[in-house]
């Protein structure tokens, strides 16, 4: 019955002999107690009738206090367990390469070029050879992302081994990263990515090479990088899930080449192959020579910093008539790579053309000798 049906036949009751008639607050008291009991009563009964309440699984657990020791270690030893158990599920290099193997021997014919090609009932029997671990790779929502416009309806075994190594790889990332997640909340702060980044570089085939001291400033410009890009609001730290999703792994390896190598070519511009490297920057037509528009070119900034810093601008006309008269090309209205390195003028022209301070030194090294030349004559007198 009905809680309400039941309030309003009890308040309808007549009660037994004789009644004092009841005042109002005494009245809504009495109805309000009822209401309360009936009501408590049907909640109650509700709420037995819903048992799939309870078999909401937790999802909140609180993380330890700082001065609760003994739970953070255990949570930081249950972390680590659970991600080396991550990565035991990973393909290692001998899985990859009986994969690679066994795609190979199923391939099917024709090859298109140089391209082995596969079938989906071929991609199945492989799928079942090559172990539980590949069983992930191996479904039809995989071959179907991969095919494209084959006319047999295959897919090239290349592509499809690529996507396998580039998920390894991912999760391999993603468990390394992890690894140095101290607060245990996916994201990483810059000590954390410092850390990563340092223990990295010995791994990294691309940076085989790279001496000690670069270590500290590469490490500090790919951290900068990162944080630069995908920390905008300046938090402190960054999701490992955007690490992930960003090329900055990848790309970071090649710019950061790139940049040692145009450092080493500006510290070592008497050398043929810094010459070289720098000459290539300079031929900005690839014509393989300088002619006079490429020098005037870079050296309009030159004129122009020495205007901001106050200095009067030198005549590129000047500029343009000592630099081929240094340099004394075969051609007179050309500058080819060879000129510059049989001049032994190399370094002192690429100087003038993308370093001011350089080429102040240069305009001026005839009042610099003096000077130098005064000051040693003033300690020998003294």
């Amino acid at each position: 019955m009905d809680w309400k049906e039941v309030l309003r036949r009890r308040l309808a009751a007549p009660d037994a002999g004789p009644q004092k008639k009841k005042s109002e607050q005494e009245l809504k008291e009495e109805e309000m107690d009822l209401f309360t009991k009936y009501y408590s009563e049907w909640k109650g009964g509700r709420k037995n009738t819903n048992e799939f309440y309870k078999t909401i699984p937790r999802f909140y657990y609180r993380l330890p206090a700082e001065d609760e020791v003994l739970l953070q270690k255990l949570r930081e030893e249950s972390r680590a367990v659970f991600l080396q158990r991550k990565s035991r599920e990973l393909l290692d290099n001998e899985e990859l390469q009986n994969l690679w193997f066994l795609l190979d021997k199923h391939q099917t014919p024709p090859m298109i070029g140089e391209e082995a090609m596969i079938n989906y009932e071929n991609f199945l029997k492989v799928g079942e050879k090559a172990g539980p671990k590949c069983k992930q790779f191996f479904t039809a929502k995989v071959f179907a992302k991969l095919l494209h416009t084959d006319s047999y309806g295959r897919i090239s075994i290349m592509q499809f081994f690529n996507y396998v190594m580039r998920k390894v790889w991912l999760h391999q990332t993603r468990i390394g990263l992890s690894l140095y997640d101290v607060a245990g909340q996916g994201y990483l702060r810059e000590s954390d990515l410092e850390n990563y980044i340092l223990e990295l570089i010995p791994t990294l085939p691309q940076l085989d090479g790279l001496e000690k001291s670069f270590y500290s400033f590469y490490v500090c410009t790919a951290v900068r990088k990162f944080f630069f890009f995908l920390d905008p609001l300046r938090t402190g730290k960054i999701k490992i899930q955007d690490i992930l999703a960003c090329s900055f792994l990848d790309d970071l390896l090649e710019d950061y080449k790139t940049y040692l190598d145009f450092v080493l070519a500006l510290e070592n511009r008497k050398e043929p192959a810094a010459l070289q490297y720098i000459f290539k920057l300079l031929d900005i037509e690839n014509k393989g020579y300088l002619n006079v528009f490429s020098l005037n070119y870079f050296f309009r900034a030159i004129q122009e910093l020495m205007k901001i810093h106050g200095q009067d601008p030198v005549s590129f006309q000047d500029v343009k008539d000592e630099i081929f008269d240094m340099v004394k090309p075969k051609d007179p209205l050309k500058i080819s790579l060879q000129d510059l390195i049989n001049s032994n003028q190399g370094d002192t022209v690429t100087t003038i053309l993308i370093d001011l301070n350089g080429f102040w030194t240069y305009e001026n090294r005839e009042a610099l000798v003096a000077n130098d030349n005064e000051n040693s004559t003033d300690l020998d007198e003294t």
